[in-house]
């Protein structure tokens, strides 16, 4: 290996059908500034094919955001957000916050909740 950092030092397979999730990508972008330069996104749309090939079902994509570190390391739900929010200054405190044992089941809970009803509603669940 000659040292260097690679490119893209996360994938963030997010649902690019969903209007929210755009802007959720575009507000990230803004906020991260050239700090969210080594993110790739990777757009689920239709990819089930490398989801599997990657260990990640199709439909747990769907409802969880999922994110690969450049070691290959997947983390999914809560985890995936923690790691994107504390690559933003603005956001590592909220970070650590919701990694707190009393906030964290409760937050994922509302998070599950929530995007259980967006793709019932959509009427892609």
């Amino acid at each position: 290996m000659d040292g260097k950092k690679p490119r893209h030092q996360l994938v963030v397979f997010y649902d690019g059908s969903c209007e929210g999730c755009i802007k959720d990508r575009a507000r990230y972008e803004r906020w991260a500034g050239p700090g969210g330069d080594d993110i790739y996104w990777f757009d689920i749309t239709g990819r089930e094919e490398v989801l599997l090939s990657l260990g990640i079902s199709p439909q747990k994509a769907l409802r969880e955001l999922h994110v690969q570190t450049a070691d290959g390391e997947i983390f999914s739900e809560l985890d995936a957000y923690i790691l994107l929010m504390k690559r933003v200054p603005r956001l590592k405190f909220l970070a650590w916050l919701i990694g707190l044992p009393l906030i964290r089941p409760c937050l994922s809970w509302l998070y599950r909740t929530l995007v259980r009803r967006r793709l019932e509603q959509e009427g892609r669940l």
